[in-house]
């Protein structure tokens, strides 16, 4: 089945391969690709090449000539090939990391005097990259891919992925009100600005309090508590959209199940690219 723009929803399917004598499943959400796309992903030449490609006739959908733009093709069902050689679509992954504390999300140091996230993860899935940041001092949970609309949809301000992160200070907050930092708060020329205050257990000497955010600016939690004179001691993030860090340990990583990866692709809210290019 060839698929046009505007039809079919994202299809999930299962993989799987072997890590270092583990079996792991290997996550490949079919969301609809342009066909110029799934080509340059399977290194034919860049996507404005391979628009020349399809154009000249050369490439095949489950059988059937394509000399046209707008198609789109499900990576893992639909076959495509190119001068009648079949094409393998690229293997997509999404990995749940715990970031522990005094890891970078670097690929490499360049004093290399610090570990980096790259450090926890088996040479098979090194090539992957990390959607998003944690600083230095930050744990919990991030992920990693190699898939850019998964990134783009987890980090754009657009579709307001929430981030929840459980904040412990050094002194007791139980009988402050933050409210300001729903309200929004200016900083270096920023608004900083939490969606979300939640208190796990509140009282006089309560020193915990989850903050979700949706934007993610640099360091924006700290900075908003710093700016109400309030020292953080432990910042951990334990929520991306409907993914839980739950008990994954620190230094662990899981693949994420299908109905996690498509869950990010459910939302009503058009690509960025997309409203651009319907302008």
């Amino acid at each position: 089945m060839i698929f046009v723009p505007g039809r079919g929803g994202p299809v999930v399917r299962h993989g799987r391969m072997n890590l270092r004598g583990k079996n792991f499943s290997a996550v490949t959400p079919c969301h609809m690709v342009r066909l110029q796309k799934f080509l340059a992903d399977a290194g034919i030449a860049s996507r404005r090449a391979c628009e020349e490609v399809i154009l000249a006739g050369r490439v095949e959908v489950n059988g059937q000539r394509v000399n046209r733009l707008g198609i789109r093709v499900a990576p893992d069902l639909d076959q495509v090939a190119l001068d009648g050689k079949p094409l393998q679509p690229r293997r997509l992954f999404y990995l749940a990391l715990h970031k522990p504390l005094g890891f970078l999300c670097t690929r490499h140091d360049e004093f290399n005097r610090r570990r980096v996230i790259y450090d926890l993860l088996p040479p098979e899935l090194k090539s992957l990259y990390s959607v998003g940041r944690l600083d230095l001092e930050s744990e919990g949970l991030i992920f990693l891919t190699n898939d850019g609309a998964f990134c783009l949809r987890v980090t754009h301000p657009r579709y307001q992925i929430p981030k929840v992160y459980r904040v412990t200070t050094t002194q007791d907050i139980g009988s402050l009100s933050l409210q300001p930092l729903t309200k929004g708060i200016w900083h270096q020329g920023e608004l900083l600005k939490a969606s979300r205050i939640q208190w796990p257990s509140r009282g006089r000497h309560c020193r915990a309090v989850e903050i979700t955010i949706q934007e993610g600016k640099n360091r924006e939690i700290r900075r908003m508590f710093a700016a109400q004179g309030i020292k953080i001691r432990r910042l951990q993030r334990i929520k991306i959209g409907k993914v839980m860090l739950g008990d994954l340990r620190p230094g662990k990583f899981r693949l994420l199940q299908a109905s996690e990866v498509s869950g990010f692709f459910s939302s009503d809210v058009q690509h960025p690219a997309v409203e651009k290019n319907r302008s």
